[in-house]
């Protein structure tokens, strides 16, 4: 049946707009990523399940590197030069293009709001959500010297750092993974933190020195989430793409989506959150902290998952008037 399916889309039936002459020509789909190794993984992993589901060769799917504008800027913080919107500005140019018929995003790097015209259709299966603290001069936070330098490119990461020891100091960290890694290893700095989906995605998740608890360190929205966005009005790749993605993941991913929207989340404000699926109920937790994690305010949320987009834009909304108006405006 699979098999049979492909034969008929590259073929032309069942084709609609502007997909026609790509499928017609034996490419079933254009994927859209961005090139570090841990975004081209990801692109990899969904062609796989495509090819798989789909019954065609995994070179039927096409994957375009898209060098962003995130990827260019590696001399200050991203929150300075616009936010996490600059990851996926010129993969979602392409795909307003028509140039690729999908973009492939670890979700916690997706905006607030996409452009018009595009969606969020669907989501693999959540990795492990949990940070890892990495060292090589101390196994645990509670174990670094007095006034150890920590490095993260993530304002969340830095204020939670913050709330548990005050004492250390934090740095700008850029770089993929691979280059993170080396820089701690040249000593640059004492520590530092990356999320465990990511190094699992790479192979590299025995890097970790120790497992963050989500107690403490709760983590990005959407992260541990590889995201599919497409344009909203091609039901052929809709179609194509619904066969692999994971309902739970998705209203997850909503729920923190509209909390992040409810306080009109960037990556300027420290803000963690997280829901989980029980069955046909929904658990959220969402927390906004001090960019020095002097201030923290969090709430939690549980309801049917029919509820979830509202029980995460209400957790949004009570945090957002917890915190006041001079919270979200943090230098």
């Amino acid at each position: 049946m699979a098999s049979r399916r492909f034969t008929e889309y590259v073929s032309g039936v069942a084709l609609r707009g502007s997909t026609v002459q790509s499928a017609s020509s034996g490419v079933l789909l254009r994927i859209g990523t961005r090139g570090s190794p841990l975004a081209l993984a990801q692109a990899y992993t969904v062609r796989d399940r495509l090819a798989a589901v789909h019954g065609c060769a995994p070179d039927a799917i096409e994957i375009h590197v898209i060098k962003t504008t995130g990827d260019k800027i590696t001399d200050r913080p991203l929150s300075e030069a616009g936010g996490k919107g600059l990851f996926t500005k010129e993969i979602e140019e392409a795909l307003l293009d028509n140039a690729v018929d999908i973009a492939v995003h670890s979700s916690k790097d997706m905006p607030t709001w996409l452009p018009d015209g595009l969606a969020l259709i669907a989501c693999l299966e959540r990795e492990d959500v949990r940070d890892v603290f990495i060292s090589r001069k101390a196994s645990s936070i509670a174990d670094l010297p007095q006034g150890a330098l920590v490095g993260s490119a993530s304002l969340r990461r830095q204020a939670l750092v913050k709330r548990l020891r005050p004492d250390l100091r934090v740095t700008v960290f850029r770089g993929n993974v691979q280059t993170r890694l080396r820089k701690l290893e040249e000593g640059e700095v004492d520590a530092t933190l990356l999320a465990l989906a990511g190094l699992k995605r790479l192979g590299l998740e025995h890097e970790a020195t120790a497992i963050l608890p989500l107690d403490a360190f709760p983590p990005a929205i959407g992260q541990g989430a590889i995201g599919i966005e497409a344009r909203e009005n091609d039901p052929r790749t809709h179609e194509l793409i619904a066969a692999i993605g994971h309902r739970d993941t998705l209203i997850a991913l909503e729920t923190e989506r509209a909390f992040l929207s409810a306080l009109d989340g960037s990556c300027r404000t420290p803000i963690a959150g997280l829901a989980t699926i029980s069955g046909a109920e929904i658990h959220f937790r969402g927390m906004i902290l001090r960019a020095d994690g002097s201030e923290v305010h969090e709430t939690t949320r549980q309801g049917p998952i029919a509820d979830a987009v509202h029980l995460g834009d209400d957790a949004g909304r009570e945090l957002k008037a917890r915190g006041g108006a001079d919270f979200f405006v943090q230098e």
